[in-house]
């Protein structure tokens, strides 16, 4: 069969495809096609039911040792503490698996919201008839007009100025004119297949007619989406990193279970109750609040971002983006306004740039010269758009010259009442120019504007300084033009004639005086300048990954602050550089880690830059919105796509969507992800710092032969009550202030660093020295009863372990003022435990069941005292340059 077909003439292509042009096939053969080639759909990969959902909450080494403890707890009939650990468990998965489902559901309302093209127009049995586009077949003459979107890949047989908007599929913003002659090249590239339509891009203006060549999956469309499929998922840092810090907590747990348990069996100490303690503590080495705490730190997280038009479809995508270092992105209508504008004028002698901008301050000189206003004049009226319909449409060039002209205060109405047309040569890709002549009061004038290299053969005579004078200086111009395509511009010549006879047609192409030529460039937006000096503070890098022209790529990249005019980031590398990341030279592959802008990338080839990057240890997003970057959307560690412009598939592949399409909401996604595994590292510190506190100072007490300063239910009562609010309470942190001019963290860096970990111990013996101190003061000052020595280590446990969250700002923010003092939710938190703590203390049951009882006043006062004293001591080391 032949693959081809943009290299054959459309007649053989039907022919191929036993069809008639122009009756197309028979509605009894399109039943038998569809069952051969199957339904012209795209396949997705099938959804998660609601139970995988759940299930995948159960998937956490955390989970898995809460879930052993409790059947251990169940085992030695410690029913109260088996109930707490699983509604920890219950609670835990219960936050994600709601969170991960309301985000499914705000994508299925957008892809409700987008299948807008369910019908195509084809031509069978001689008839034109609507089917549904899912039975599209091989064969079928499909007609296609103005906003349409193309159904399946097909070979033109019939145009009328025909433009197809292909950005989705091939990164070009410039729509593309389409034409029905074959191509001699049958190696020539989707983007210059200009016979061809292809499945996904819309119908720009014209009308056209194709033969449908491929369908489904079989489609170019098709083929991106099974690379997607085919693409691997990468887990997300926060995943990797929880589940190896809890691969340590595992060897911990078993570590000090069996040292307690042995150690106070050898002691003589009764066996059940070492086991019951040895449990305990093991609950304790595992910071159960752990898990809950980061769920509802990424739900919180994710709630926030909602009310900011992101989407985040998975809990631990938030955080991903918080540790990505580069954004790969798009630029048609990601960092520019997908919307051509007039930019640059070549008038006479004279370049005249940025005309579109606001600051743009020549204009009064500039509409008094006779060259402006008659080339503004030409694209008025050699302009094909209608005045009279509401809403104005047509070629981008053609309604970005009508822009400009009434941005500059013309009058259009005015001037095309007071020129009526009288004749038109439409454009054509053949002569390239479009010519019109129009009637006025001194007579008649004919305008044309058109490729220069087409214009400028039909011209002798030149505007300079308001007089026409001899064309002379045409090589001068064609440098003038070719310089201005280097730079990305897309030209246009402009010319006129004056005639006081009405003009023929035959006479149209002679003596015409050349105007000018117009630089046209889809603009970059005004949001996104600042957003790159953002992250470059910020320690990220922002590459353009793009299928667009490299002149074009390289001006926008410029614009935006990406690369500057005269430095080293001023290459701009092709896709094909990329053709085998394996072969590359270490000064290649370092050229390549700092460059900025790849243009002329296909689908796989952004595959493979994103690979490279991810390979040399880094955390890479992707912002897409077109057929082009589903697979790189799903190849990346975060994707992200446009809810307005972006495709369905593209959101369908995407981890986080930006319904409103903005650029600086990436900016906030980012920025709450950093806050997150900020949140995440303090509030670990914290559970594992008091965690271990509670290990030691039950340890240390076993050894010296001291009263247990915990028993297990005490224990228990501490994991559930004062560890888990004030921990929740720091995963609610706004962050510190200047968290966007901090580096992102090393994608290999763990949640727990050495100094982390050294933090962690520092904190730990500093309560625990404050627990067994006032055990040692209470058993040889005080002659307390083991009870009573037991319940004064318990409350300078819970006190200590309250103060300890102070200890989690880093060092070189002030005690007083920081992101921990400044949280309303840990003095609610704080506030809370003491009130759980008082009613466990009057409330008989509970009392009785944590062997509680009472205390003096000045008993009270000396807990307080050593409870403090943890404080004093882990500050004094902290601003030392002990911890962090």
């Amino acid at each position: 069969m032949i693959h081809h077909y943009f290299s054959i003439s459309f007649q053989n292509v039907a022919k191929n495809f036993e069809t008639n042009i122009n009756k197309g096939i028979s509605s009894k053969e399109a039943s038998k096609r569809l069952l051969y080639y199957k339904q012209n759909e795209i396949l997705k990969k099938e959804k998660q039911s609601k139970w995988k959902i759940l299930a995948n909450q159960f998937i956490d080494p955390i989970i898995y040792i809460l879930a052993i403890a409790t059947l251990l707890a169940f085992l030695f009939q410690n029913w109260l503490e088996g109930f707490a650990i699983l509604i920890v468990i219950v609670i835990t998965t219960a936050i994600g698996f709601f969170m991960e489902l309301q985000a499914r559901q705000s994508l299925e309302a957008l892809r409700k919201m987008s299948l807008s093209h369910l019908l195509s127009q084809v031509i069978r049995d001689g008839k034109i008839i609507e089917v549904k586009t899912t039975m599209l077949v091989p064969g079928d003459i499909i007609i296609l007009k103005r906003g349409d979107v193309v159904p399946a890949d097909a070979r033109l047989i019939s145009v009328e100025n025909l433009m197809i908007k292909e950005a989705s599929l091939t990164g070009e913003s410039i729509p593309v004119e389409k034409q029905i002659n074959e191509l001699t090249d049958i190696n020539t590239p989707i983007v210059s297949q200009i016979n061809m339509i292809f499945k996904g891009t819309t119908v720009f203006s014209g009308r056209g007619k194709g033969i449908v060549v491929a369908t489904g999956m079989n489609t170019q469309l098709g083929k991106i989406q099974q690379m997607a499929m085919n693409a691997k998922e990468e887990h997300t840092p926060l995943e990797k990193k929880l589940n190896r810090l809890s691969g340590r907590l595992i060897w911990l747990t078993f570590f000090f279970t069996i040292f307690i348990v042995i150690s106070g069996i050898i002691r003589g100490n009764d066996i059940l109750l070492m086991f019951q303690t040895g449990i305990a503590l093991a609950v304790a080495t595992i910071p159960e609040g752990l898990p809950i705490v980061a769920t509802i730190a990424l739900a919180h997280g994710m709630v926030l971002l909602s009310k900011k038009k992101v989407i985040i479809k998975k809990l631990g995508d938030v955080e991903t983006l918080g540790a990505t270092n580069i954004i790969c992105t798009d630029k048609t209508g990601t960092l520019t306004e997908d919307d051509m504008k007039v930019q640059t004028l070549v008038l006479g002698t004279q370049l005249i740039e940025n005309v579109h901008s606001n600051e743009f301050h020549f204009l009064p000189k500039l509409k008094q010269r006779k060259d402006f206003d008659t080339l503004v004049l030409t694209g008025i009226l050699c302009n094909d758009v209608q005045l009279s319909l509401q809403e104005r449409y047509g070629d981008t060039i053609d309604l970005s010259l009508l822009d400009f002209a009434e941005r500059n205060g013309f009058d259009l109405k005015s001037i095309r009442n007071n020129n009526p047309e009288i004749l038109k040569i439409p454009f054509n890709t053949k002569s390239k120019m479009m010519i019109t002549a129009n009637s006025n009061t001194d007579g008649y004038s004919v305008y044309m504007k058109g490729a220069f290299e087409n214009v400028v053969t039909q011209c002798n005579m030149i505007l300079k300084n308001g007089e026409s004078k001899l064309f002379d200086t045409k090589e001068e111009w064609i440098h003038k033009v070719n310089n201005l395509a280097s730079k990305g511009f897309r030209t246009l010549a402009f010319a006129y004639k004056k005639t006081t006879s009405k003009p023929e047609k035959k006479d149209l192409l002679e003596h015409f005086t050349f105007i000018g030529v117009v630089g046209f460039i889809d603009p970059a937006r005004k949001d996104v300048k600042p957003i790159i000096e953002s992250y470059k503070k910020a320690g990220i890098k922002v590459i353009m990954v793009t299928g667009d022209h490299p002149g074009t790529a390289k001006k926008i990249a410029t614009d935006i602050g990406l690369l500057t005019e005269n430095s080293s980031e001023g290459n701009v590398f092709l896709g094909n550089s990329f053709q085998d990341i394996d072969t590359l030279t270490k000064n290649e592959k370092e050229q390549f880690l700092n460059a900025s802008v790849f243009a002329r990338v296909t689908p796989e080839q952004k595959i493979a830059i994103i690979t490279f990057f991810q390979k040399n240890n880094n955390i890479v997003g992707m912002i897409g919105d077109g057929i082009n970057d589903i697979p790189a959307l799903k190849k990346a560690n975060v994707g992200i796509a446009m809810g307005i412009r972006g495709t369905d598939a593209a959101r369908e592949a995407a981890d986080i969507i930006l319904l409103d399409d903005r650029f600086i909401a990436t900016e906030l996604a980012i920025k709450q992800g950093r806050v997150i595994f900020q949140n995440i590292r303090q509030f670990v510190v914290y559970l594992l710092s008091s965690n271990f506190a509670e290990i030691l100072s039950v340890g240390v007490a076993a050894i010296l032969n001291l009263p247990s300063p915990l028993l297990p239910l005490q224990i228990l009562f501490l994991n559930v009550i004062t560890d888990i609010f004030p921990a929740l309470a720091l995963g609610l942190g706004k962050g510190e202030e200047d968290i966007m001019q901090l580096p992102p963290k090393n994608a290999r860096e763990p949640i727990m660093t050495k100094q982390h970990w050294r933090t962690t111990i520092i904190y730990g013996i500093s309560i625990s020295l404050a627990v067994l101190g006032i055990t040692v003061y209470s058993y040889f000052v005080l002659h307390l009863s083991a009870n009573q020595i037991n319940n004064m280590g318990f409350y300078t446990l819970i006190s200590s372990q309250l103060l300890n969250v102070f200890n989690m700002p880093a060092r070189h923010l002030s005690f007083f003022k920081n992101e921990v003092t400044t949280n309303i939710w840990i003095w609610v938190a704080i506030i809370l435990c003491i009130f759980l703590t008082y009613l466990a203390y009057i409330i008989p049951v509970i009392s009785k069941a944590l062997s509680l009882m009472s205390l003096s006043s000045g008993q009270f006062l000396t807990i307080l005292i050593f409870s403090m004293s943890s404080l004093v001591l882990a500050q004094i080391i902290k601003r030392f340059g002990g911890t962090l």
